[in-house]
């Protein structure tokens, strides 16, 4: 059995090479066919291919006088209320999270009575199926969190009565239930990989009926169970500020599609999960935190100006960190001189570093987004500002809540579920044709060739038939 293994390896890099010669195409025919790659025009800004009363995001302004665009403070809106004055209006009450899932998929701000509803529906929900932690969360515990995230989410389809069913009553259910469920899955994931993969001790703490989302979360997963209020408001920000960012955004979009062909709430989730997961997507909060322990290993003096510009710069130039001339957390596709998330959630940061005595930490951070602003400007000539996104503070922030780094995406998943949930049934409303968009094709058509006439392809690898 092991002879027919030998030659493995080399048979299986010549199908690389196969695969990359025949999958290249000149990335000039997209101009000349003017294929809008990414779905994103020569700009940079996202073709339209829809429409959503959900969320806007704005990054500028329209001269009334010339008609053109001028950059701007970046302002998003949810249902049509500002972002930042929907976190204002909480300061008075403790958490708003759930209020704001409300928002998103009811298109309304809830009355305290319908709040309250909502909160108990949502706590009823919260239970997982009898076994489902012991069957399915503890077993082929994976080290991805984002894994059993997507692993769990299928496996509740087995669980539901009417797992197919796509009307608006069934599919609000479905959504209310995983958007109530999804914190346990993570903590409980992350629990169980600590415990087979690192040796730990179990912990599965139950949630507590009276608690909010973030609250919940702090609890669960905090080995004492303790949390500060002010640790609790932050997560509570966190999750408001992730929950959506219109419908343009990978997993959203991905939602959109999924949901259009008419497939199940636990497979359209696992989908978005999917996209979320990606390191271009939901993981970039984790290059950040990874850029800064670089950073602060090779930059002996941290308030010294002159040796961040300096070591920015070598980034930049590709001469340091991971080589790719990218400061992470830096630039947005749409924000032009703010993130509105990024400038609330630097808020909360100062707050929480200087109760968690970390404040040296926040001026790097502040340094950093000032600094590598100037130099990313500078150095690639550009005509709009460059401003720091959201994940620039996030993964400072969880860390300082003393959430783990796997946790970290799983944190945007528990979030986003509340948009990606108003998306689908946004969808299923209005009843749209099924998203179908177009590839131009760019080969050749070809005789068929007789197995016997066929001659073997050349590559740079070559091995033995034996």
């Amino acid at each position: 059995m092991t002879m027919q293994y030998d030659n493995l390896e080399d048979k299986l890099s010549q199908l690389v090479e196969y695969t990359k010669d025949s999958g290249k195409i000149d990335l000039s025919l997209y101009t000349e066919y003017d294929v809008k790659r990414g779905l994103r025009d020569s700009t940079g800004k996202g073709v339209l291919t829809g429409l959503t009363e959900i969320s806007d995001v704005i990054g500028f302004d329209i001269d009334e006088r010339t008609g053109e665009k001028v950059p701007t403070d970046g302002r998003l809106y949810f249902q049509g209320y500002n972002v930042a004055d929907l976190i204002k209006g909480m300061e008075g009450r403790r958490f708003g999270f759930e209020e704001i899932t409300y928002l998103l998929l009811f298109g309304s701000l809830p009355t305290e009575p319908q709040l309250n509803d909502f909160n108990e529906i949502l706590s009823i929900y919260r239970e997982l199926p009898d076994t489902f932690v012991r069957d399915v969360v503890m077993k082929a515990t994976s080290k991805n969190m984002m894994n059993t995230l997507q692993r769990c989410v299928l496996t509740l389809y087995s669980y539901d009565e009417k797992p197919d069913d796509i009307s608006i009553p069934n599919v609000l259910r479905q959504a209310l239930s995983l958007i109530a469920k999804m914190p346990l899955i993570a903590v409980y994931g992350y629990h169980a990989y600590r415990h087979y993969h690192e040796n730990q001790n179990l912990i599965i703490r139950n949630p507590k009926p009276e608690l909010s989302m973030a609250e919940n979360i702090l609890q669960m997963l905090h080995p004492d169970g303790d949390y500060t209020a002010l640790e609790a408001k932050v997560l509570d920000v966190a999750l408001i500020l992730h929950a959506d960012h219109g419908g343009g955004n990978n997993s959203t979009f991905t939602t959109h599609v999924v949901s259009s062909s008419g497939t199940d709430t636990y497979s359209a989730v696992a989908a978005s999960l999917s996209s979320l997961k990606g390191p271009r997507h939901g993981g970039a909060n984790l290059k950040v935190m990874e850029m800064f322990e670089n950073i602060e290993e090779n930059v002996t003096n941290w308030e010294d100006e002159n040796e961040l510009r300096t070591y920015l710069t070598k980034m930049l130039d590709r001469e340091a960190f991971d080589g790719t001339g990218l400061v992470y957390g830096m630039g947005h596709a749409v924000y032009t001189l703010s993130d509105p998330r990024c400038v609330i959630l630097k808020e909360y940061a100062k707050k929480l570093s200087a109760e968690k005595h970390r404040e040296k930490e926040f001026a790097l951070y502040e340094s950093v987004e000032r600094i590598a602003g100037e130099c990313i400007a500078k150095k690639r000539r550009l005509l709009k500002p460059v401003c720091a996104n959201v994940d620039f503070y996030s993964g400072f922030v969880y860390t300082m809540l003393g959430l783990p780094k796997e946790l970290y995406t799983p944190i945007f998943a528990i979030s986003r579920i509340s948009g990606w949930s108003a998306h689908r049934i946004e969808e299923l409303v209005n009843e749209g044709k099924i998203i179908r968009p177009a590839y131009k094709y760019v080969g050749h058509h070809r005789p068929y060739v007789a197995i016997e006439r066929r001659t073997p392809r050349k590559t740079s690898h070559s091995f033995s038939n034996n």
